[in-house]
C-alpha cells in the first residue's frame, strides 16, 4: 500500500488514493462504467471512450435516458458490442429500480444485466470499499509469480483467486486491489518484470528460484479459425450510403453496418442487398475477432434505387467513425479505391 500512495496511476474514473484514505469514496457510476469498458480492453483503450461517455452522459439517469443508437455509435471502435446493450440495460434498471443508487452488495450487483464475477467484485471493492477479491489477467500473473505457481491458465485461475482472497485486507480493500492491477500492469510485466523495482521482491517465490519470466504458464489456445464474407457498400448520387442495423444477437449485434453475406469458412454465397451493377473493390478487409479472423471482399455500387426498404443514410450525417472497427475498414478501403 505505500507503494501504491506513491505509484498510483492516474485515471479518468480513479480517486486518488489521498483521497481515498480521509475516507472520500469515488462515484460508483463512474467505476461501474470504467469497469464494464475495461473488460476484454486495454486501459490504453478505454481512456478516451471513458471521457467521451463521462461528457456525454455525466450520470446513470442522463445514460438511462440515452437513445440506443447514440450510445451504440459512441461505444464504436471500443469492441465487444454486448457489453455497450448491457451497459444501457443496466442504466435503466439502476434509475428505474434503484433511484440512480447502485447497490453495493456483489450478489445484488451481479443480478444486473452486463455484471459477472470479476465486475461485481471489482465495482463492490474499489467503489464500495468492501473487502472482495479482484482478480483480473494482471492479478493472475502478480499471484503465479508470488507463489511460485506453474499451474498452466486457465486451470490454474481457483488457484490463484484463493492465493489473492488470503492476502486481500480488510483495510482499503478498494485501494489494494487497484494496488495488485497496478502493480502488474506496471512493474510484474509480461515479459520483463522489473522486480528490483517491487515492493514485493523480498517475499516472491518466482523472483528468488529465478522462474518469474516462465510464469504464468498458459495452455495452448487453438489455432483461430478463418472466415470470409462479402460486404455491399452503395452510394447515391447525392452521396446517401446504405446502411443497416445488424441484428441485437451475435457479432456486432444492434450495430450499424454494411449488407452482406454470412461470415462462413466455405467461400461466401453472394447476396447483394438489390440488383445493380456491382463491382469488387480492388483488395480486401481482415480483422480479427476473439475466435476467428475474417476476410471480406469489398463490393461497391452506384444506385438511385428509391425503395424505403432500404435506409439510405443522407452525407451529412453519416458518420464513418460511429461504425464498428470492421466496418470502417470497409469504408476506408471504398475511399482509398476512389482516390
Amino acid at each position: 500500500m505505500d507503494w501504491y500512495d506513491i505509484h498510483a496511476r492516474e485515471m479518468p474514473w480513479r480517486m486518488p488514493p489521498t483521497e481515498r484514505a480521509s475516507g472520500s469514496l469515488p462515484d460508483p457510476y463512474r467505476i461501474w462504467l470504467s469497469e464494464i469498458m475495461l473488460q476484454q480492453t486495454t486501459v490504453v483503450a478505454v481512456k478516451e471512450y471513458f471521457i467521451k461517455f463521462i461528457t456525454l452522459w455525466p450520470n446513470v439517469f442522463d445514460l438511462a435516458m440515452a437513445k440506443d443508437a447514440d450510445v451504440m455509435a459512441a461505444w464504436a471502435g471500443l469492441g465487444y458490442y454486448a457489453r455497450a446493450r448491457n451497459l444501457l440495460k443496466c442504466a435503466r434498471i439502476i434509475a428505474a429500480d434503484y433511484g440512480g443508487i447502485f447497490p453495493q452488495d456483489r450478489a445484488q450487483l451481479q443480478e444486473l444485466p452486463g455484471i459477472g464475477p470479476y465486475t461485481s467484485a471489482a465495482v463492490a471493492s474499489i467503489a464500495f470499499d468492501h473487502v472482495e477479491t479482484v482478480v483480473d489477467g494482471n492479478v493472475e500473473r502478480v499471484m503465479s509469480r508470488l507463489f511460485d505457481v506453474h499451474v498452466p491458465l486457465p486451470t490454474s485461475k481457483g488457484m490463484l483467486t484463493e492465493l489473492a482472497k488470503n492476502l486481500t485486507p480488510k483495510c482499503r480493500s478498494g485501494d489494494y486491489a487497484q494496488a495488485v492491477m497496478d502493480l502488474g500492469a506496471t512493474v510484474c510485466s509480461p515479459k520483463s518484470p522489473r522486480c528490483v523495482l517491487c515492493p514485493w521482491a523480498d517475499v516472491c517465490l518466482a523472483h528468488k528460484k529465478g522462474t518469474a519470466v516462465q510464469l504464468p504458464k498458459k495452455l495452448k489456445k487453438p489455432l483461430k479459425t478463418v472466415r470470409l464474407g462479402i460486404a455491399y457498400v452503395a452510394l447515391r448520387s447525392n452521396q446517401a450510403v446504405l446502411l443497416e442495423k445488424r441484428p441485437d444477437r451475435g457479432l456486432l449485434g444492434g450495430m450499424l453496418g454494411w449488407p452482406g453475406s454470412d461470415w462462413t469458412e466455405t467461400e461466401p454465397i453472394s447476396m447483394p442487398p438489390f440488383e445493380a451493377n456491382w463491382v469488387r473493390v480492388p483488395g480486401e478487409v481482415r480483422h480479427t475477432f476473439t475466435h476467428f479472423h475474417l476476410r471480406l471482399q469489398v463490393m461497391k455500387a452506384r444506385t438511385e434505387i428509391s425503395d424505403t426498404n432500404f435506409n439510405f443514410v443522407p452525407q451529412n450525417k453519416f458518420r464513418p467513425e460511429d461504425l464498428p472497427t470492421v466496418m470502417r475498414k470497409v469504408w476506408n478501403l471504398v475511399v482509398a479505391e476512389n482516390e
